[in-house]
């Protein structure tokens, strides 16, 4: 039997692997890779796949698991923090584009509803290629990777009014505003049932799930709940990319989201390199050889266009100015919906077929230079404040941007001595908060971000608003008098500046630093930190801590052991350690007994109702019943009558051995009676 798109599969992924193999050997990003594939085997390349429309859905699938990720490393509490990102900074910067554009194509001659058109489709940047650079650096925490979410969610739900008003441009007619309310209503109701979901109903079917232990049954429950969700979305008339990620948001609140993530990460990598492929599939070469020269100027047009307004925009929401810079090299392309909207444009006469070839062209140009941008845009914006600014006007302009519209708040500084320094407000700054407040240590929490800022304030926290990084800032936290401070931020670079700026007023006070990845504690020791503290390994030694306590392993050979390791920098868990002999009095001595937790089912019926005695666990293993977990209640008191029941949690103490052949016995049943 044929089977057409498995021929078109086999070219598109073949052809992948070959491109981006050679762009691995030249350091490009494989987007690009994918990108070129596209318009090497696409209609106006060789001509190799024929399927177009399949491979268009199976970019779409690619979309879906994308934005399912990133609602699950976001959580509706990440979400509801960036709201004010959603809504004033995705309404500044869409409203500020289209306006622009609109000037910009009347002076060009375009007639109003062509310039507003245009002002739609330049408006919209792309979900997938941004988000997935901005996974993959590990900047979705940032304060760009949290702008660039906001606005991107925006604009996904945007564009759906922007396909209501389309045939009104184009003089058809139809209610418009019965048509947006409608919209509007759908939106709520859609979003109250899925907080429902995700509080009442997806973690009670994940656990039941769970239970049951079977690793098909978890994925493909996972599946269900990503696709039925995109569906209701887009039943409701919203997006597929936004019901993605409303379900990546229920999940997240479930205790098993890690789990889902791993189990899915597959799925998204092979079919978002299908969308990838569809863009470059679009490219019409002829067309871009003959105008070349104003295709590219266009784009450059575009990009510089789009920059402005977003670079305004995080200006107006009071980030400091490299936040600003950076937002804007990171949001300038045009986006994949774009795309849909064009071809709603070219039905309805507003984007005669040059144009549209010329907007194809450009979205495409801007889409290719994006991982270049990105990937450089933080140098780029250090480059850009340093050339451009005086250092007398960038000081006081960086003291300007840690201003909240007034001075910080002294109060929750005065008087302090020998207190905590606590930089950053996120996951890592409000567990040092907790603990810092239970045991009665004098705290202050200096951020930037201004709505992760009000989230402190909402919290009645000792915060003061302002870049750490900047001296007069740290003169304000009386960092001078501090004992400890804690950069707990996810920024490399800017951790860097802050430790730098802390050694400027005091060599003594000691500075702890967490950061994400080994490979930074060199730079970071050596601009005056005292310790380090990386999460990749620390979840290592978290791991093998709970590994050496299940192998029965002394408390405080562990902790010797531990401290050892961290007292050498993680020497031990990095390959130049691999053959590093440890001390003596530092070696871990293993026990060869072990306990383990035996759960009885009902079919066991050569244990369930039957007598320790009877059961000849003992006898037969000999294996000792220390405890009996019984309808989450503890039986320790174990005697030779002591009944064995259906449900039961037996602890058992012996060799590992013993242990194995007792579970061959009971779950296997390999073993004669």
């Amino acid at each position: 039997m044929d089977v057409p798109i498995l021929r078109d599969v086999v070219i598109i992924l073949g052809f992948s692997v070959l491109i981006i193999l050679l762009f691995q050997r030249l350091k490009m990003p494989s987007i690009l890779g994918f990108l070129l594939t596209g318009i090497i085997a696409g209609p106006h390349g060789l001509s190799l796949v024929k399927a177009s429309h399949e491979v268009e859905i199976l970019a779409e699938m690619g979309i879906i698991f994308l934005l399912f990720v990133i609602g699950i490393e976001f959580s509706l509490k990440g979400l509801a923090r960036i709201k004010n990102t959603v809504l004033i900074g995705g309404s500044l910067q869409v409203g500020g584009t289209i306006l622009l554009t609109y000037v910009i194509g009347k002076l060009f001659g375009l007639p109003d509803s062509q310039a507003i058109f245009m002002g739609f489709l330049l408006s919209l940047s792309s979900t997938a290629i941004v988000l997935k650079m901005l996974q993959e650096q590990g900047k979705m925490g940032s304060q760009q990777g949290r702008i660039a979410l906001g606005v991107l969610i925006f604009q996904d739900i945007i564009v759906v009014p922007m396909i209501l008003v389309t045939p009104l441009l184009a003089g058809k007619g139809g209610d418009l505003w019965t048509a947006v309310l409608g919209l509007l209503g759908k939106f709520v109701l859609v979003l109250g049932i899925l907080v429902l979901l995700a509080r009442y109903v997806v973690p009670k079917i994940l656990k039941r799930v769970i239970a049951t232990r079977s690793r098909e049954l978890f994925i493909l429950t996972i599946v269900v709940m990503i696709f039925a969700t995109a569906w209701l979305t887009s039943s409701a008339g919203l997006s597929l990319a936004l019901g993605a990620f409303f379900a990546g948001l229920i999940i997240s609140e479930s205790e098993y989201s890690h789990q889902a993530t791993a189990n899915v990460l597959p799925f998204k990598e092979i079919f978002i390199s299908f969308f990838f492929v569809s863009i470059g599939m679009l490219l019409d070469l002829q067309h871009f050889a003959e105008f070349w020269l104003v295709l590219i100027l266009m784009t450059i047009g575009v990009i510089l266009l789009k920059m402005i307004i977003i670079f305004l925009m995080v200006l107006i929401k009071k980030y400091p100015l490299k936040t600003a810079i950076v937002s804007a090299f990171t949001l300038f392309q045009v986006g994949e919906f774009a795309f849909l909207l064009s071809t709603i444009g070219m039905r309805n006469a507003l984007l005669p077929n040059a144009l549209y070839q010329h907007f194809l062209a450009v979205s495409i140009i801007s889409m290719a230079v994006t991982p270049f941008i990105i990937g450089y845009a933080e140098q780029i914006a250090n480059w850009m404040i340093t050339l451009t600014l005086p250092d007398k006007v960038r000081k006081r302009l960086r003291i300007a941007q840690s201003k909240n519209k007034t001075k910080p708040d002294l109060s929750q500084v005065d008087g302090l001595k020998d207190h905590l320094v606590i930089v950053g407000y996120g996951l890592n700054g409000k567990n040092v908060a907790k603990t810092a407040s239970q045991a009665n240590i004098p705290y202050v929490i200096v951020e930037q971000d201004p709505e992760v800022y009000e989230e402190a304030k909402a919290d009645n926290q000792p915060v003061v608003f302002g870049d750490a990084s900047v001296v007069t800032i740290l003169q304000y936290l009386q960092v001078q008098q501090a004992r400890v401070v804690v950069v707990a931020i996810a920024d490399a670079e800017v951790t860097l500046q802050i430790i730098s700026s802390i050694r400027l007023l005091s060599e003594t006070v000691h500075v702890i630093v967490r950061t994400r990845y080994m490979k930074e504690i060199g730079a970071i020791l050596n601009v005056g930190a005292d310790e380090v503290i990386p999460e990749e390994f620390e979840t290592s030694i978290e791991i093998f801590t709970r590994v050496l306590n299940h192998y029965l392993v002394p408390f405080d050979q562990i902790q010797r052991f531990t401290n050892y390791i961290r007292a050498h920098n993680y020497d031990l868990l990095v390959a130049a350690g691999e053959n590093q002999k440890i001390p003596p009095q530092y070696e871990l001595h293993v026990p060869d007994m072990v306990i383990a937790a035996l759960p009885v089912q009902q079919d066991d019926n050569r244990i369930v109702g039957k007598t320790i005695i009877e059961s000849k666990i003992k006898e037969k293993f000999n294996l000792n019943v220390l405890a009996i977990r019984r309808n989450k209640k503890y039986i320790t008191q174990i005697e030779a009558n002591t009944k064995i029941e259906t449900d039961d949690m037996l602890y058992l103490f012996g060799s590992p051995e013993n242990i194995s052949r007792i579970n061959k016995f009971i779950v296997l049943k390999t073993e004669d009676e």
